[in-house]
């Protein structure tokens, strides 16, 4: 297993930064490496932002330094959602099987997490969304059946869009970790706007089902001094509680959202009205 560490940054340095540093930053680039777990760290919240790819063989959850505890989920909770093949996770010898977009919640404490693939041509990818934890609740599988689906936006502004809720309060519980899965309908190419920040907690995108030629333009930043990051398929973006985040996709997409923080109120928004944007 890999982990990266990236530190928190004020947001009067990240009006300073170039692209290189931007994407240093916020966006992470590599996910999914065969037969790996692969994390980044960020004092962001402290979430972890990772992938897990078993393809030869099964691949285990291991903890590490910049955890400081025996194992990772001994004060951490953990989402997870399959966006490859079929797979399995096995947690403290409880077997989950977990299909594409499909997600897991597994609960603080689980001491032992294995992720398997039914079919090495056609490997499942995990990936992983953790936040600190202060309690331990029930480790829960979310069909993308059984998810909360709410029919967004309008085609006049290209926006029109299918949000699924997998983790959230009266259909999860969990500590502070909420998190699901947008996915735009053809022809539409904008998520999350008009925009809003909100100070009370962080939020990380996953966009994935995009081809290799198309990417979405990621717009972060305070909303009076914005930048931008060039989002390929299967990349992740950290984005803190002052930023805004909002993407502009070259062809429809989907994303994972999950976030973590104070309060687990998805309405819990900071709206940035649209002449305020800079």
């Amino acid at each position: 297993m890999s982990i990266a560490v990236r530190q928190a940054s004020h947001p009067e340095a990240a009006r300073h930064f170039d692209t290189t540093a931007l994407r240093a930053h916020f966006l992470i680039e590599t996910l999914f490496v065969p037969d790996e777990v692969n994390l980044t760290y960020s004092h962001v919240d402290r979430i972890v932002v990772g992938g897990a790819m078993p393809v030869a063989r099964s691949i285990t959850l291991e903890t590490h330094k910049a955890l400081g505890q025996p194992t990772f989920l001994a004060r951490r909770e953990l989402g997870v959602c399959n966006v490859g093949g079929p797979g399995r996770i096995v947690c403290d010898g409880e077997a989950f099987q977990v299909n594409l977009r499909d997600m897991l919640y597994i609960a603080m404490g689980t001491t032992d997490v294995a992720f398997h693939s039914d079919d090495p041509q056609n490997p499942a990818r995990f990936y992983l969304f953790s936040t600190p934890a202060h309690a331990r609740h029930k480790t829960v599988l979310v069909r993308e059946a059984d998810a909360n689906a709410l029919e967004l936006g309008s085609q006049d502004q290209a926006n029109t869009r299918t949000l699924r809720q997998y983790i959230i309060p009266g259909r999860v519980d969990s500590c502070q970790l909420v998190m699901g899965l947008t996915t735009l309908k053809p022809g539409n190419i904008w998520n999350t706007m008009p925009s809003h920040v909100h100070d009370r907690r962080c939020e990380a995108y996953l966009y994935f089902d995009l081809k290799d030629d198309a990417r979405v333009f990621h717009l972060m930043g305070q909303p009076e001094e914005t930048r931008h990051l060039v989002v390929a398929n299967e990349q992740a973006i950290i984005s803190p509680p002052w930023s805004v985040h909002s993407g502009c996709g070259t062809a429809a997409y989907s994303f994972i959202w999950a976030m973590g923080g104070d309060n687990q109120d998805f309405t819990d928004m900071d709206m940035v009205p649209m002449g305020a944007l800079r």
